[in-house]
């Protein structure tokens, strides 16, 4: 009875959590659409790869056509939930309802994790994803075998959906071996082991499921491309061919002039892009170029990388992608999944009702400040006791940034969508240390009113 009685409310208060993650969607009276939305779900009804497309996830998506996509969002927001807290319980924080809902509220109130939730993309496994590698690596002997179980899939789920998010999981890991060797009381050693394991299967899930949709073994295709469309917004592409047009083997030579500066408008819009034939048409050029560049331009390529890579850690906004312009993602729904567009043309979002300027006036300097924060509560941490899980978790946040910002940065372009997903871990790390703070403050107050009133 007792047990019952406690679960009663932590229920209660996991339910509220979850909603309150869904809010924007459920406002919205539908999920959050991205411009990139169409690309995912395309993938089972298409059955062929395309650059930057996970197929699990496009799986994953197709699974909660037939009630709307609201399972999708769902799973989503339950999952933050479940990260959430389980960080808290593992750093020592009281397990109860309203620390758990307070926890996620201040989330909600400061960062861009509700639309994450909210929103049929991949982008809130990114950050869920490290702080589960997290609890693998560093707290994996303190949690129960089906719980180990369960967050090992997830994470191998996490990686599956984005390479970026494979990508700064894989750093971390490749980062935690060697130390885990020889400082095993720092990173233990089976939890650099688990880190592995969440890869491997990560990687099997992936190819798996592009052989299931494409009948071939494959990782998701793309890189070239998308790291074509960053040279030529940072001038290297144009660089190259003023170089070495004309040649009669480059099909870009008579567009150099014409070329936008701009990755988005070069990949996305009606550009000389869509006219050359897309990547199939360009892959073997914007190979070449890519390549001939890094070797030619080395200089230009180390200063870019360094520039761009700033510039991503500052792009933080919330809400990138989230338009009513986004004909793609409309044309893929109307042709795969008719039975959704009633409900999706009934959404404000289609009504051009959403705007994110109040929500990036709280969001962006939340993000700045949690994010400037973070390597100093690590290292506080490292000298610390009070502090030291916390700071250990501050390092893992900290080494995610930086790898997210330039992964992103350099293969693909910097943009407030690779950000914004991965910030609001930042801030919840400077939440637990207010809260473990504040904590510690309350305990220590008699002892120093006893002492103040001994030595009046």
């Amino acid at each position: 009875m007792s047990n019952a009685r406690n679960a009663a409310p932590l229920s209660a208060a996991i339910a509220a959590a979850t909603a309150l993650l869904l809010a924007p969607a459920l406002w919205n009276r539908f999920p959050l659409l991205e411009y990139d939305t169409g690309g995912y779900l395309a993938r089972w009804f298409e059955g062929y790869l395309v650059p930057s497309r996970s197929t699990t996830y496009g799986l994953f998506l197709a699974a909660g056509w037939p009630l709307d996509f609201w399972p999708i969002v769902v799973l989503q927001a339950a999952a933050a939930v479940w990260i959430i807290g389980l960080t808290l319980r593992l750093h020592g924080f009281k397990p109860t309802p309203a620390g758990l809902f307070a926890s996620v509220a201040v989330l909600a109130a400061l960062t861009a994790l509700p639309w994450l939730a909210s929103e049929l993309l991949t982008d809130s496994f990114a950050g869920l994803g490290v702080l589960a590698l997290h609890a693998l690596v560093f707290h994996g002997d303190r949690i129960g075998r089906g719980e180990r179980i369960a967050l090992l899939l997830f994470t191998a789920f996490a990686v599956s959906t984005h390479s970026a998010t494979y990508a700064v999981v894989l750093a971390l890991a490749l980062l935690a071996l060697p130390i885990s060797l020889v400082w095993p009381q720092r990173v233990p050693r089976f939890g650099a082991g688990r880190a592995v394991a969440a890869l491997g299967l990560g990687a099997a899930l992936l190819v798996g499921a592009n052989a299931a949709v494409a009948g071939k073994i494959a990782w998701t295709p793309g890189g070239y491309g998308l790291a074509f469309a960053r040279m030529l917004q940072d001038g290297i592409v144009t660089r190259y061919l003023d170089d070495h047009c004309p040649d009669p083997t480059l099909r870009l030579c008579p567009y150099r002039n014409a070329l936008p500066r701009d990755a988005d408008a070069f990949l996305w819009d009606d550009s000389v892009f869509n006219k050359l034939g897309r990547f199939a048409g360009l892959d073997a050029e914007m190979r070449r170029i890519v390549l001939e560049s890094l070797r030619d331009y080395p200089g230009m390529q180390i200063e870019a990388a360094l520039t761009d890579t700033a510039k991503q850690l500052g792009a933080v906004a919330t809400g990138y992608g989230v338009l009513t312009t986004i004909a793609h993602t409309y044309g893929i729904i109307e042709r795969y999944t008719p039975s959704v567009v009633p409900a999706m043309r009934a959404a404000r979002q289609q009504h051009d009702e959403i705007g994110f300027r109040v929500v990036n006036a709280i969001d962006v300097p939340a993000a700045w400040l949690a994010t400037a924060l973070l390597p100093l509560i690590a290292i506080y941490g490292f000298y610390n006791a009070d502090f030291s899980a916390l700071g250990g978790l501050a390092t893992t946040l900290t080494l995610a940034l930086l790898a997210n910002a330039a992964f992103c940065a350099v293969i693909s372009h910097y943009q407030d969508r690779y950000g914004s997903r991965l910030v609001w871990i930042a801030v919840f790390v400077g939440w637990l240390t207010a809260w473990r703070a504040a904590a510690l403050t309350r305990k220590r107050m008699p002892a120093l009113t006893r002492e103040s009133a001994s030595t009046a």
